[in-house]
C-alpha cells in the first residue's frame, strides 16, 4: 500500500448531482500523521471513519467557511458521500444550521452500514446509492432548483439580487431558508462557490482574479479568507496540507 495520503472518489449518475457531489474514500497509508486543511468548498460530507485500530464513527460535516487544520492520524480511512445543500434538505433531510464550522455524529449503525460496504469504493458506492434511491423525493420546489442551478452554473458570481429577479423568491425569503437550514446567508455561500472556482485557477497558477473580483486586492482578501494564506502561498501548497488544491492539480 502506498505511504502516501490518497483521496479518491466517482461522480454520480447525471440525474442525481442535483443532491449529491461525489462518492470517495480517503486515507492515510503512512506510518505518521499528516496535517491537512480543509477548505470551504460548498459541500456537506457525510464520513464512515476508520481509525488505525479499527474503531468506527459517522460524522456529518456542516458547511465551512474557514480554513480548518486538522491531523490525519495514520491508519485512518474514511468513505464520504458529499451532499449539495439539496441534497441534505432532500435526502438527509435535516438542518445542518447548528454544525456550521462544526460536525454532528450519528450512530455507527447509520443506514443499517456494515462492515462488507466498506470493502472498497465500489462497494459503497453501491450501498450508498442504493439508500439515496429509498429517500430519493417525490419532488422538489422547482423555486430551489432553479435557484442552486443558476448559483452552480455561475460560479457564485451572480448577486443575491440578480438571484431574486430570476426566481421570483425575494432576497429576504432566500436568505432565511439558507440561514434556517444551511447556518449562512446566501451571499456567503456564493463567495464560497466563487472561491472554490477561484482553486482550480490558482492550481494552474493563475493568481490574478479570473471570476467577478472587484480588484486585485479584493482577489486576495477573499482568498485569504478562506484558505488562511495569500494566492501564492496557497499555489505552493507546501507538503501537500491543502488536499482540495492537490486534487485539482492532479486533474
Amino acid at each position: 500500500m502506498p505511504n502516501t495520503f490518497q483521496y479518491t472518489s466517482v461522480a454520480p449518475e447525471k440525474e442525481l448531482s442535483i443532491f449529491i457531489e461525489s462518492i470517495g474514500m480517503f486515507g492515510n497509508f503512512s506510518s505518521s500523521e499528516k496535517e491537512v486543511v480543509v477548505l470551504p468548498d460548498g459541500r456537506i460530507d457525510l464520513f464512515f471513519m476508520f481509525n488505525a485500530e479499527g474503531q468506527f464513527k459517522v460524522l456529518l460535516m456542516g458547511l465551512e467557511t474557514e480554513p480548518e487544520k486538522r491531523i490525519a492520524p495514520a491508519g485512518m480511512s474514511a468513505y464520504a458521500l458529499s451532499f449539495t445543500p439539496l441534497g441534505m434538505e432532500y435526502i438527509m433531510q435535516t438542518s445542518i444550521a447548528d454544525i456550521l464550522n462544526s460536525a454532528r455524529e450519528l450512530p455507527d449503525n447509520f443506514w443499517g452500514n456494515r462492515k462488507e460496504h466498506f470493502t472498497d469504493l465500489e462497494t459503497f458506492k453501491n450501498f450508498v446509492m442504493e439508500k439515496i434511491g429509498e429517500h430519493l423525493p417525490a419532488k422538489v420546489d422547482e423555486r430551489k432548483l432553479k435557484l442552486f442551478e443558476m448559483i452552480y452554473a455561475s460560479n457564485g458570481e451572480l448577486s443575491v439580487a440578480e438571484l431574486s429577479g430570476k426566481t421570483g423568491w425575494s432576497s429576504r425569503q432566500m436568505n432565511r431558508y439558507f440561514n434556517a437550514k444551511f447556518g449562512l446567508s446566501l451571499k456567503a455561500y456564493c463567495d464560497i462557490l466563487r472561491f472554490r472556482t477561484s482553486l482550480a485557477h490558482i492550481a494552474v497558477g493563475k493568481l490574478f482574479p479570473e471570476l467577478d473580483f472587484s480588484d486585485q486586492s479584493h482577489f486576495i482578501k477573499e482568498i485569504k479568507k478562506y484558505s488562511g494564506v495569500l494566492p501564492k502561498d496557497l499555489s505552493k501548497n507546501k507538503d501537500d496540507r491543502f488536499v482540495l488544491l492537490s486534487l485539482l492539480k492532479e486533474r
